[in-house]
């Protein structure tokens, strides 16, 4: 039915639906990739969407990725609807989830309208990602390695499936997504004709990156939290915390900072702990205490750290039309720290004609804070149906989109056309 060249292991399966609505009750998802990273009041699929699902793996040495009882890394899945307009959308997985993460978000409408879709796990993921590959950064730099594999097998799968190539092939993520959005239009834009980066990490070997501010936030905030200081205060917001964002700071510190910097701080520099303590360190360890990444320094670091950091770095010299967009309380990627800083990059490389950036108020990192906090939150799923589609009217019908700006909370979000903005 459809073949994926390449990879070590694929099946097949016509569904009825191709959509959350169907794969759910199917079981051709797994909720646990995808859960609460959208808000409850999303809209269902718009459906149902017969065609045919593969689900495998490419070759890879790693077992992180569980799913399916394969205990294999590099999974993927391809979707590819009965009904087809002619296009490929690929992604990559957020954060350290896998290859389903994104079917609420972003294949759902797209299935909807008629793409191809593929998504990748990244090549590792889960917990325990950190610990794939041999040397200082390899867990990262095998990310962008599986994308464009995905990329490249996928835009030969459809043309085997329908009898034509894709007229266009899309690349679009959130979070880490973003980042390899923004990575692939930098170091593969032939395989492309444009990408959306929502929320996206900055990596640069000199900063900014996660380790340039989250070690101060892990030793500021209890300060903050159990005393009120004030000083400690100004030093989280020095540090690159939105201000008007402290009523999220008490879960982000539990579910996030600490974990995002153990984890992804062990994939570049993990003899920080020191002798006799896990590549990890210590949780929720305070400064001074021993595995301490409240403490971490990482300029004194050595060279070898910061070189590690360099192989996965941006330089913001896209060669396709990249549209960004960032919630302006994102309290786990502060948006001055990597989506402004970004921006500028891009611009310094000569490349501002091919980008824009949209600050998105109210809008934090994960949707699914919007039923936590109702009313204080924006959810950004909105936006980024809005902005795919004035990317596909600047690519497709050349119509620019409008200059980078900040949409205000008053602003509505009509995902059909990003002008109302």
């Amino acid at each position: 039915m459809a073949d994926m060249p390449g990879a070590e292991h694929q099946q097949a399966v016509r569904l009825d639906d191709l959509t959350t609505a169907g794969t759910l009750a199917s079981g051709h998802t797994v909720r646990e990739d995808w859960e609460h990273l959208h808000a409850a009041d999303t809209p269902p699929p718009r459906g149902p969407v017969p065609g045919i699902q593969v689900d495998g793996y490419f070759p890879a040495a790693g077992k992180l990725n569980t799913h399916h009882g394969w205990d294999h890394d590099a999974q993927f899945v391809l979707r590819l609807p009965d009904t087809w307009n002619g296009k490929l959308l690929v992604t990559a997985a957020p954060g350290i989830r896998r290859q389903y993460a994104t079917d609420r978000l972003i294949a759902d409408d797209a299935l909807a309208a008629g793409y191809a879709y593929a998504a990748t796990d990244k090549g590792n993921s889960g917990l325990d990602f950190h610990t794939a590959g041999d040397h200082p950064g390899d867990a990262l730099v095998d990310w962008t390695r599986r994308l464009r594999e995905l990329a490249v097998a996928a835009r030969v799968a459809v043309e085997r499936h329908y009898g034509s190539a894709p007229e266009r092939t899309y690349v679009v993520g959130i979070s880490n997504g973003g980042y390899l959005a923004r990575v692939q239009l930098e170091r593969h834009p032939e395989l492309y004709d444009g990408g959306v980066d929502w929320e996206g990490p900055l990596w640069r070997a000199q900063g900014p990156n996660l380790f340039s501010y989250l070690p101060a936030v892990l030793a500021d905030y209890p300060r903050y939290r159990d005393g009120g200081d004030t000083e400690a205060h100004a030093r989280l917001i020095e540090a690159g915390l939105p201000p008007g964002s402290e009523f999220l700071w008490e879960v982000h510190h539990q579910a996030y900072w600490d974990l995002t910097q153990r984890t992804y701080r062990a994939v570049f520099d993990p003899d920080h702990p020191g002798p006799g303590l896990p590549s990890t360190g210590v949780p929720f360890a305070g400064p001074g205490q021993p595995g301490s990444d409240a403490a971490y320094d990482y300029a004194s670091r050595p060279a070898a750290v910061h070189d590690a950091v360099a192989r996965v770095q941006l330089t913001g010299a896209i060669g396709k039309p990249l549209l960004s967009f960032h919630g302006t309380l994102d309290a786990l990627l502060p948006i001055q720290l990597h989506s402004d800083a970004y921006a500028e990059l891009v611009a310094a490389a000569g490349r501002g004609h091919l980008h824009r950036q949209y600050r998105i108020e109210g809008g934090n990192h994960v949707d699914g804070f919007c039923d936590l906090f109702p009313g204080r939150l924006r959810p950004l799923l909105p936006a980024y149906k809005a902005v795919f589609a004035a990317l596909e009217d600047w690519v497709e019908r050349g119509t620019e989109p409008p200059s980078s700006r900040t949409v205000a909370w008053g602003d509505e979000v009509d995902d059909s056309d990003i002008r109302t903005w």
